[in-house]
């Protein structure tokens, strides 16, 4: 399915649940109740963790993020995974940032049920310290 259509699909489900006031334990969100990761698709590729820290922690107390890079280049591929300290973060990120413009970008805001942080320390960067871009 095409990122923006996936974009349209949960803003129109989010939108179609505060209508009719559903509740908390009805909503679509409540699926997700044990994970507190989100993913963030669609980003500016020159967005360093640090950027994408400073957007996102509106809504709470980040810690952990993994931007995905490629391998050889070091560069960012444009996607990343962020773990709220508190799940009630994750609705908030989804329903407010999914669809929303950075640096004239679409992004995908969209909660993860199992996610694998990566083994690898070098790739997960812990309570919000952005990584050295390599050259």
């Amino acid at each position: 399915m095409d990122p923006l259509t996936k974009v349209k699909l949960i803003k129109a489900l989010t939108e179609r649940e505060a209508q009719l006031e559903v509740a908390e334990e009805g909503s679509w969100h409540s699926q997700y109740n044990d994970s507190a990761w989100i993913f963030l698709g669609g980003l500016p590729h020159e967005l360093t963790e640090g950027d994408v820290i400073c957007v996102f922690s509106q809504y709470g107390e980040i810690v952990n993020i993994h931007l995905v890079r490629d391998k050889q280049t070091g560069k960012s591929r444009g996607f990343c995974f962020l773990r709220f300290e508190d799940q009630r973060s994750t609705i908030l990120a989804v329903d407010n940032f999914n669809g929303i413009k950075i640096k004239g970008r679409t992004i995908r805001v969209d909660h993860v049920s199992n996610y694998w942080a990566p083994k690898d320390p070098e790739e997960l960067q812990d309570k919000g310290c952005g990584a050295q871009t390599p050259h």
